[in-house]
Formats: structure tokens, C-alpha cells, sequence
């Protein structure tokens, strides 16, 4: 299952060149993860009340097209692997007005209680274990 989300490039993330300094792009997937959660019913909020923290453990990112001030991203998220233990995110920036992939990336998490001792999900809270679940592509 895929989840969009769009965000217009702000002034400030450009650099002296024009161009989207490449460190603001791990906050747009973050952004986009936060709104996938929101999306599933599992807000961050909803999470840390059930006592469930979800830490990224890698970030990977691949430049593909560079993107400007005023430019609308849509950033495409899916959950590429789950096992209830950790979880990976993929991500594909597009330039909504060209359609040029500016980005390919995923983040790696784990799922750990609020003293960031990793849990297992199934175990800890079948509910959201199963909402993950559902996110996954047949």
C-alpha cells in the first residue's frame, strides 16, 4: 500500500546554488512517514500512549534530480518490510510539475518501549502489529 504526500520546497532548505540542500531531504521523509502514520490511524501521539517508539536505525538516500524553491515534491512511502521486530520504509520523490524522480530512499526502524528497549510488536500491542500488517503490499 502506498502513501503520497506533497510539500512545496521552502526558501530556507535551498543553498547558494538554488538547489534543495540534499540534509533537508531526510526531514521531507520523515515528514511523509509522519503523515503515513496519521494516515493508518497510528499517529506518533498514538504510539508513545501506547508506549511504542519507532527509531530509525539507517537512512539511505539516492540523488537522483535536484529540486528548487517553489518546487512541490510527492513523496510516494510505503512499508517495504515488516516483522513486527523492525520495519522498512521506502521512498520516491517526484517533481510534481516535471515528474523528474529526484530522490530514492529508505529507513530502516526498529520498534522499542519508551526506555528504548526493542519490543516485540505482536507481542507488545497485537492492534498495531496487525495495522502495520495491513500496510504491507500483497
Amino acid at each position: 500500500m502506498e502513501f503520497i504526500f506533497e510539500r512545496m520546497v521552502n526558501y530556507y532548505e535551498t543553498d547558494k546554488m538554488g538547489i534543495t540542500h540534499h540534509s533537508n531531504y531526510i526531514r521531507f521523509l520523515e515528514e511523509a512517514r509522519c503523515e503515513f502514520l496519521k494516515q493508518i490511524n497510528l499517529p506518533y501521539e498514538a504510539l508513545e500512549e501506547r508506549k511504542i517508539m519507532i527509531p530509525v536505525l539507517n537512512a539511505n538516500c539516492t540523488y537522483k534530480h535536484p529540486s528548487t524553491f517553489g518546487d512541490v515534491l510527492v513523496i510516494k512511502t510505503k512499508v517495504t518490510k515488516f516483522t513486527g521486530v523492525q520495519m522498512c520504509v521506502g521512498y520516491e520523490i517526484t517533481n510534481k510539475k516535471t515528474g523528474d524522480l529526484v530522490l530514492i530512499g529508505e529507513t530502516k526502524h526498529c520498534f522499542t518501549n519508551t526506555e528504548l528497549k526493542p519490543i516485540n510488536l505482536k507481542k507488545h500491542d497485537e492492534e498495531a502489529y496487525h495495522i502495520f500488517i495491513n500496510c504491507m503490499e500483497p
